[in-house]
């Protein structure tokens, strides 16, 4: 966690324009952090942006704020995955591993961004949403944000956690081919539920030809087709074929 040391402050406010989600303003000439926003990202740390110093790490006094700062620090690594950034390298690695079989869709719902960040109470709105369409969440294993569920079939967190303020979180599962429209829906509707932004990402395997269905379920749902994407060329084989 960080704090400003107003004793040393001198008010000149250069760290104002390194918070990604405003969480320092200033009070009678003095820099603030607001802990109910700030994410625990440390980037006006990390910087250096302070020419006193007083900015400063304070101990964190549970798990969700270090689970917090791992998340929100790309320089950190998540123990439980052993990945860096948010914990999850997501949809990019979903061909080469094997976890999306054929007749299936990797669901990868990326929330939050600078300058945005997203609360876990609208994080909630979004996986009780798509778990109730037919997603399957991934374990903590993969995904970080397994931890903090206590209904994964629902996609349901912990009671004490809907004010918690993080810079993105990723919700990532699967679902078959047949339950995608529902969930593509399920998103449209959620969408204009929460106060943060999302993007979606799909991992899908191709036919000889390239195609896939998840191609024909977003034209017939009006979905515009995606433009760009990361694409398995064979370089990283499946670890299984079914």
């Amino acid at each position: 966690m960080a704090k400003i040391n107003e004793e040393i402050c001198i008010g000149c406010e250069n760290c104002l324009p390194y918070c990604g989600v405003g969480a320092i303003t200033m009070r009678e000439e003095k820099a603030e952090i607001d802990p109910q926003v700030c994410t625990d990202c440390y980037v006006c740390i990390r910087n250096e942006v302070c020419p006193s110093g007083a900015i400063e790490k304070i101990p964190f006094d549970s798990f969700i704020h270090q689970f917090k700062h791992v998340l929100s620090d790309p320089t950190e690594t998540t123990a439980q995955t052993g990945v860096p950034g948010r914990g999850t390298e997501e949809a990019k690695t979903n061909d080469v591993t094997g976890r999306v079989k054929k007749g299936e869709v990797g669901v990868c719902i990326d929330m939050g961004r600078p300058g945005v960040g997203c609360y876990l109470r609208d994080v909630e709105k979004v996986a009780m949403a798509v778990a109730g369409a037919g997603v399957v969440f991934e374990g903590p294993e993969v995904t970080p944000l397994a931890q903090l569920m206590s209904d994964p079939k629902k996609g349901k967190l912990r009671d004490d956690l809907p004010n918690v303020h993080f810079l993105s979180i990723i919700i990532e599962g699967k679902c078959s081919h047949g339950e995608l429209p529902a969930v593509l829906t399920a998103l449209r509707k959620v969408e204009k539920e929460i106060d943060t932004v999302f993007s979606l990402g799909l991992a899908t395997r191709v036919d000889d030809r390239g195609h896939s269905p998840v191609l024909d379920i977003l034209k017939d749902i009006g979905l515009p087709q995606p433009f760009r994407g990361k694409v398995n060329v064979g370089l990283g084989r499946p670890l299984v074929t079914d």
